[in-house]
């Protein structure tokens, strides 16, 4: 009789935190934006501007600072998700810095830059202090409280090219919808995940819907008609179509009800026919949109989005060259609402493709951290974070280039804003918490041996 050999213990799977990739991809992103801003000194004074050391160092330190906070506190978070933040963010300050040289009275890149590093500095609070993503579904009903009170406020306040959206006092000025919407998402991750089987699997079924009970429904549907009846009467349309989006995704994620889809499309597009056919505001930016050059044809010169799509057409394939387009023709929005056409003219297709493509590897990313969650109220938070991304990249681009009637928001990270900016950078911070989590080892793979941790200072 022979003795047998005990089993090898299984190989041990190293499961890679590729912090030095996140980090080699920072030093790229700081160098694309550093070549962008000397490129416009380049081009419009023959000479490199005499603070890009500057720009360049201060840049970087920003990034650094991100990147350690991320590197010792959320090690397995996704590798991807800062960098491509560090790079449009620089992006929209070369061209905001760009078409301040056509305004010297009215500077915009240093507010900008300080509202980044204000964005930057909450990104840190959020990784160092947020250690568990979970800890946020506590306060839902907080949450929801202190958005629907940032979204009411406004309404006290003056208006600013027709919507009573801002907060000024004095000289400083913020847009409390701006976090109203990440509250939002936390309220709705968190009612939606606790009751998703009551929303899937009981109420009444109707054609191929299944309505759940007014019991589970109710509360959720009278926050989101509360908030987006005050945006109405802020003449806010941007951020209530937003808003719709976001719940009407969520509501489709938590259940797995497609045709909660379809009756989405079809109320937006009631809600937008009677909004566009009796609100004068937003009347006159469908009649914009549906014929963009009427104002030429009066007489009158061309509108904003019809020199929007001039700037658009004049970029070509390559690009006229930053510094060298003349998007500032647009007017008093083209820093805001029309930066993406700066992009357009300056970066041509190719550029504005290239664009896209990072805010769609940003929303992916999210979907994909979210996705790798074990628990619902992680997946739902996630999803919905990465969803106001990408509504608003669709809202703005679209109606930049006339695919959808024009509404009033923030390009993410490019256009000028500060709320719109440290909000941003506050998304991006949860969506690393939920990426560390959804990566991680589990304790159980760690225990049996079957995954091993890598120390901190291996990437």
């Amino acid at each position: 009789m022979t003795a047998t050999k005990p089993d090898a213990p299984p190989p041990e799977l190293r499961l890679p935190k590729r912090r030095g990739v996140e980090l080699s991809l920072l030093i790229g992103a700081v160098l694309i934006s550093v070549y962008g801003y000397a490129a416009v000194g380049l081009a419009r004074n023959d000479a490199v501007p005499p603070d890009v050391a500057g720009y360049g160092a201060g840049l970087g330190l920003l990034a650094l600072l991100a990147h350690l906070a991320v590197r010792f506190r959320a090690p397995f978070a996704d590798p991807l998700l800062l960098p491509i933040a560090v790079l449009l963010n620089g992006l929209g300050l070369v061209l905001i810095y760009r078409l301040d040289l056509e305004t010297p009275k009215d500077q915009a890149a240093p507010t900008q830059l300080i509202w980044s590093t204000l964005g930057v500095a909450l990104f840190t609070v959020v990784v160092v202090f947020l250690r568990d993503h979970r800890v946020l579904q506590r306060y839902a009903y907080l949450s929801v409280a202190v958005a629907l009170v940032l979204m009411i406020v406004p309404i006290f306040f003056p208006a600013v090219n027709g919507a009573k959206i801002w907060i000024r006092v004095g000289g400083f000025s913020f847009q409390p919808g701006e976090f109203a919407k990440i509250l939002l998402a936390v309220f709705f991750a968190a009612y939606l995940a606790a009751n998703r089987n009551a929303l899937a699997y009981t109420g009444r079924k109707i054609w191929r819907l299944q309505l759940p009970t007014g019991r589970v429904l109710g509360p959720i549907v009278a926050i989101w008609l509360l908030s987006v009846c005050v945006l109405v009467l802020e003449r806010d349309l941007g951020t209530s179509l937003l808003f719709f989006g976001l719940f009407v995704i969520m509501l489709y994620v938590a259940t797995g009800r497609t045709g909660w889809i379809a009756v989405g499309l079809l109320l937006a597009a009631v809600g937008a026919f009677v909004v566009g056919s009796f609100e004068p505001h937003v009347h006159s930016r469908v009649e914009d949109w549906l014929d963009p050059f009427a104002t030429i044809a009066a007489g009158r010169g061309p509108s904003q989005l019809a020199q929007s799509l001039f700037a658009f057409a004049a970029g070509g394939m390559l690009g006229a060259g930053l510094g060298l387009g003349h998007s500032i023709l647009i007017g008093f929005a083209a820093k805001s609402d029309f930066i993406l056409a700066t992009a357009g003219e300056e970066l041509g297709l190719s550029g504005l493709t290239a664009v896209f493509l990072l805010y769609a590897l940003l929303v992916a990313r999210g979907y994909r951290a979210g996705l790798a969650l074990r628990d619902p109220f992680g997946r739902l938070l996630s999803i919905g974070l990465a969803s106001i991304l990408a509504l608003q990249v669709f809202v703005i681009a679209g109606g930049v280039m006339g695919l959808i009637p024009l509404t009033g928001m923030a390009m993410p990270f490019l256009a000028q804003g500060g709320s719109s900016v440290v909000t941003n950078w506050i998304i991006v911070a949860l969506l690393i918490r939920v990426s560390d989590v959804a990566r991680r080892p589990h304790p159980d793979q760690v225990e049996t041996g079957v995954i091993a941790p890598i120390a901190e200072g291996q990437s």
